[in-house]
């Protein structure tokens, strides 16, 4: 049987397989060697006042309808129909210089196969600054000319390919073929799920700019049966002309499991489009001053953003689990709160480290 054709009977199977077992384990404050888990741990103290903070959701929003509680609109496509929440938010000065960026590839000789930094030194000392000036060269004219062209007529997943290969996948001129990319054409995306294996997607944050502020649309599952409108939706923003996506971990963790959810349901799968995981270029940029990079401290250190009344990640399926026991929209509110500020502080991140590679403000 096709999977779309009885979506209240998944979602029905789907409440009764959740499983009591937590995914994360709770351990003494500071204590991060007394975990065994996969490295997922929830200290304590959050853990205490997460749940301190459910208890007074329930008790303020007991008796409260949805529709009181969220303004929001619902929508429908071929996948069926969820709820749609949407913020807006400035995001300040962020002019990058395109030209910059094109210098910035053109001055970088060890691109061409064959040159390393020591080579480079000597074409340098002959006079060859530019891949332009190496066009000159009679041994490394072609070469020279082929990555010319990848960078004036490829794609920024081709020119990042190119970047990966000689550098690392990591190096600041991966992160710099974003800004061939007009700001419009971000896709920001970060997802909630209740669980880390195979379990339906719950909410799922996209980000846009839209006349120079950042639009969060959040597609909210009200029940799990509204888990295909909200992949559909999320797929959509992926299907624009030239989009590049954005997150924070999304190579490993959110991409790889909107696919899997798409092909549960048999609507299709993500288009291929250029990645840029904004979690390895933050490794690289700041492993010698940080000591967390999980994205509530990377927000923290160098943003100065303070969550309060935050849910833990990992600590949402209970929190929504709750809301599907229980009917109370109290519980979700952590969750949309903790999702909004997961895309927001992601593109601040991103574009804090665009502007140090190409920036211009």
């Amino acid at each position: 049987m096709v999977a779309t054709e009885a979506p209240a009977r998944i979602g029905a199977l789907w409440q009764q397989r959740m499983e009591t077992l937590r995914e994360y384990e709770v351990i003494r404050d500071g204590n991060i060697f007394g975990t065994s888990f996969l490295g997922r741990y929830v200290f304590s103290s959050e853990y205490d006042k997460a749940r301190e903070h459910l208890a007074g959701l329930m008790k303020s929003y007991e008796g409260i309808s949805f529709s009181k509680v969220f303004d929001g609109e619902e929508l429908a496509n071929e996948g069926g129909v969820c709820f749609c929440l949407k913020s807006r938010h400035p995001l300040g000065c962020r002019t990058i210089d395109i030209e910059k960026i094109r210098s910035g590839f053109l001055a970088d000789l060890t691109l061409v196969h064959g040159i390393g930094k020591i080579t480079q030194r000597r074409l340098h000392a002959r006079g060859y600054r530019t891949l332009c000036d190496l066009a000159q060269n009679p041994k490394f004219r072609m070469p020279a000319l082929q990555v010319i062209e990848q960078l004036e007529g490829g794609s920024s997943a081709d020119i990042v390919n190119l970047v990966g290969r000689r550098h690392a996948w990591s190096h600041p001129l991966a992160l710099g073929a974003a800004g061939f990319h007009e700001p419009e054409e971000y896709v920001f995306l970060d997802i909630e799920t209740l669980g880390l294996f195979s379990r339906p997607v719950i909410l799922i944050g996209i980000g846009k700019i839209e006349n120079g502020r950042l639009i969060v649309y959040q597609y909210l599952l009200r029940d799990i049966d509204e888990e295909q409108a909200a992949l559909v939706a999320a797929r959509d923003h992926l299907s624009i002309d030239r989009p590049a996506l954005v997150t924070f971990n999304g190579k490993s963790f959110d991409l790889p499991y909107l696919r899997d959810r798409l092909a549960y349901y048999g609507r299709g799968s993500i288009p291929p489009v250029p990645h840029f995981d904004v979690l390895h270029f933050s490794k690289r940029r700041w492993r010698d001053q940080l000591s967390s990079f999980r994205l509530c401290a990377l927000e923290k250190e160098i943003f100065g953003i303070v969550r309060e009344d935050d849910v833990p990640g990992q600590m949402v399926p209970e929190f929504y689990e709750t809301y599907l026991h229980t009917n109370n929209c109290g519980a979700l509110v952590p969750i949309i709160e903790h999702n909004k500020q997961d895309v927001v502080s992601l593109a601040m991140l991103f574009f804090r480290l665009l502007e140090d590679v190409h920036g211009d403000c």
